[in-house]
């Protein structure tokens, strides 16, 4: 048994009167998200220095409240759900000065990428039961999946979120895991791609779902009703009237929704896909799982190649591949990005450094007739050099 850390996000069903607070503090963090940023963008231009989170909240809390009576609605909501919105600001400077990331960019109200962080004020806050939650201002909600949660989970932290008109709760806690290191099978390589989403050096291979149908319609729609919220934003510019120009602002906010929710489904598909393809892996039971450190910002550079790697969402699926690995205690190895696992043969070990992208079959002067993407999955399997995650 160890003690680890796991994250559940779950949909809630909040009242009318919760939903209100809940809006209340997601439209409070994002304007201090926001304000610090322009703050921070004023006083850089006329001072040439940087102000830290700290400074500005003690800033914020001893002088601009105070002195602006317009702004006494930011007082309205937890004040450690005001410090998480700096402190997240001041993360993306971080990043922004390490070269991680480039200079932090406003949230918009339309792309819901803001969370409301809930503190736990006391000990009965973020209580758990299998149809319902306990979360800090906000009282009892209930859930829409039961049980999914366990109940005797210890709770670390949690936020609140909206999508598409739709509420959700992530919270981190800490359970007591069996780890079984007797693993079944034998190490397994798995290559990464766009043509198909992983191939594995057992045989297995996993489609790219950007490529049915399912998806395919969906993002069918998703183009005609982007198309329908363009032309509203264009009939607004050229309504001059007050009233027509209300409701046509209702419109657009209804258009928004419609869009934002085929934008959820098409993330729900992917991310469904990305789970089962991670807990078929799991289930065999490996001694260990090796992936290519793939160079993502490079890809998503080349703009032909951009949207197609975004779907695949690489990234998650390292992530949940890590996590999941570390709570059955099965290793996983990363390759360097740089190893070229499709160049090499599995068989004889030549490097055949004049082979395309074009080149689906790996051919070899030893005899070797092979699928591209197996032969680099076998290499890496195979590889002797790489780090643990």
């Amino acid at each position: 048994m160890k003690k680890l850390k796991k994250a559940y996000k779950i949909e809630i069903k909040p009242t009318e009167e919760q939903i209100i607070k809940i809006q209340k503090t997601i439209g409070v963090s994002r304007f201090i998200y926001n304000f610090y940023i322009a703050h921070n963008k004023e006083i850089y231009e006329k001072e040439k220095k940087f102000i830290s989170g700290m400074d500005f909240s003690k800033w914020l809390n001893n002088e601009y409240i105070p002195n602006n009576e317009d702004k006494q609605w930011i007082k309205g909501v937890s004040s450690k759900a005001t410090k998480q919105a700096i402190m997240n600001s001041e993360k993306a400077f971080k990043k922004f000065f390490d070269g991680e990331a480039g200079f932090p960019k406003f949230k918009k109200k339309k792309n819901q990428d803001v969370k409301a962080y809930f503190p736990k004020n006391n000990k009965t806050d973020w209580t758990i039961e299998r149809h319902k939650v306990k979360i800090p201002t906000l009282g009892w909600i209930r859930l829409k999946e039961f049980g999914y949660i366990p109940v005797k989970s210890i709770v670390k932290s949690g936020i609140v979120s909206q999508k598409a008109d739709r509420y959700y709760v992530s919270i981190l806690v800490e359970e007591d895991v069996e780890v079984d290191n007797k693993p079944y099978s034998e190490g397994i390589g798995v290559d990464l791609g766009l043509k198909d989403f992983a191939t594995c050096n057992n045989g297995l291979t996993k489609k790219n779902i950007n490529k049915t149908k399912t998806v395919k319609k969906e993002e069918k729609k998703l183009i005609r009703e982007q198309r329908k919220l363009s032309r509203k934003y264009e009939s607004l510019k050229l309504r001059n009237k007050k009233e027509k120009g209300e409701a046509t602002r209702q419109n657009i906010q209804k258009q928004i929704i419609k869009v934002q929710k085929l934008h959820q489904r098409l993330s729900d598909i992917r991310t469904d896909y990305i789970n089962k393809i991670v807990n078929e892996l799991i289930k065999q039971k490996p001694s260990f799982i090796t992936v290519e450190d793939l160079n993502i910002k490079g890809m998503m550079k080349n703009r032909h190649l951009a949207k197609a790697v975004a779907q695949q969402k690489f990234y998650e699926f390292r992530i949940k591949l890590i996590s999941k690995a570390n709570q059955k205690g099965i290793e996983i190895r990363i390759v360097d990005r740089w190893y070229p696992s499709s160049k090499i043969c599995s068989s004889c070990g030549t490097h055949k450094k004049d082979l395309k992208l074009s080149d689906r079959v790996y051919k070899c002067e030893c005899g070797l007739s092979i699928n591209r993407d197996l032969n680099a999955s076998i290499n890496l399997a195979n590889a002797k050099k790489y780090k643990k995650a």
